[in-house]
């Protein structure tokens, strides 16, 4: 944590000299690029910046209460209790502002969520997902848009992928990666045996248009008709697209709007997320070993969350944690699920630190 917090306020500061720099300021385009940097960075920096001015302050006091001045030692004694009470609360909020890395604040992200073993009850249980997590950002302020979505004939969902705009909302999402198992009677059993069933979720930060480069030469772009469930076209002219990155074979689809410009610009920001997101993932493999999270790596291949609905119960199996107050939870209240996964890595950011200090 406090290689990223150093990283941070050294990047920070570097960009406040570039907006001072006359290359920048004759190239509005560097300069707009450099403000956007210093705009996302500035809230984490400034408050890292005073958390080590205070820690500053305290060791000059601690020097001070070694000193023979008495009038300085007495200053010096009333001085440090609120010197540290001031660093611990801005302590606390930057284990906050962090919880997720280097991308904990960002404030765009896209969700995708895939029926996975199941069937049509596996589309199903997506589409419950899907309800979950659009009341819950709803609740929130988030602003939540369809980008792309593959429905069932039953109302299911094959794959449906949002995209959130809020502020805090990857902060809060970003441990909601992997695996969501259902145990459940389906609609169609007709001997009320209950049935397994599971889907993957994917919450990725939504990368700034100056952070991934993206030319027309380094995809191909296919046009086709749209069409829905059962095959039923929806619409007679070709605008639906499909995007394809030459460098790394990710393929984007998008049909759900009538205009192909819309559906393009829908595209490309899927693509250019799944792009920024391959490359967070290389980068943290090759620091793997001081990776300090014990919740899990948000790989899409581990179980992370049982959802039974027999006994009205959720078990979160990274942290044992299990609530019977499913109904409320699918109803968009997740907040004592996400409330614990914070905590919890909080408290292994906390020992971590404690243990390299």
């Amino acid at each position: 944590m406090r290689k990223l917090l150093d990283s941070t306020l050294k990047r920070f500061e570097e960009l406040e000299c570039l907006m001072t720099s006359e290359e920048v300021l004759c190239d509005s385009l560097k300069m707009q690029r450099v403000a956007r940097e210093h705009g996302m960075l500035a809230k984490l920096a400034t408050k890292y910046r005073r958390f080590r001015q205070i820690s500053d302050q305290i060791a000059e006091a601690k020097l001070m209460l070694e000193g023979s001045d008495m009038e300085l030692r007495e200053l010096a004694e009333l001085e440090i209790p609120e010197l540290h009470k001031e660093r611990e609360l801005l302590w606390d909020e930057l284990l906050e502002m962090t919880v997720g890395g280097a991308d904990a604040n960002r404030t765009s992200l896209v969700l995708e969520i895939r029926a996975g073993t199941g069937g049509e009850e596996a589309a199903l249980f997506a589409r419950d997902l899907y309800e979950m997590y659009k009341r819950y950002c709803e609740s929130n302020g988030w602003k939540v848009e369809i980008l792309s979505m593959n429905a069932t004939e039953l109302g299911g969902f094959k794959e449906i992928v949002l995209g959130v705009d809020g502020e805090g909302c990857f902060r809060t999402l970003q441990f909601e990666s992997g695996g969501h198992r259902v145990q459940r009677v389906p609609e169609t059993e007709t001997k009320g045996r209950i049935h397994t069933s599971a889907a993957t979720v994917a919450v990725m930060a939504e990368p700034e248009d100056v952070e991934i480069e993206l030319k027309p030469e380094d995809y191909r772009l296919d046009r086709f008709c749209a069409s829905g469930p059962g095959g039923q076209h929806v619409n007679k002219t070709a605008s639906a697209v499909r995007l394809t990155h030459f460098a790394t074979g990710i393929v984007v689809s998008c049909q759900d709007e009538k205009s192909q410009h819309k559906n393009l610009a829908k595209a490309l920001r899927v693509l250019k997320t799944r792009l920024y997101e391959s490359r967070r993932d290389e980068e943290q493999k090759k620091r793997s070993e001081e990776r300090l999270s014990k919740i899990g790596s948000g790989d899409r291949s581990e179980r992370i969350r049982t959802y039974n609905f027999p006994e009205n119960r959720i078990t979160d199996h990274r942290i044992g944690l299990t609530l019977h107050k499913l109904d409320s939870i699918l109803a968009g209240d997740l907040e004592p699920v996400i409330e614990s996964l914070m905590e919890y890595e909080k408290n292994a950011l906390r020992i971590a630190f404690d243990r390299n200090n």
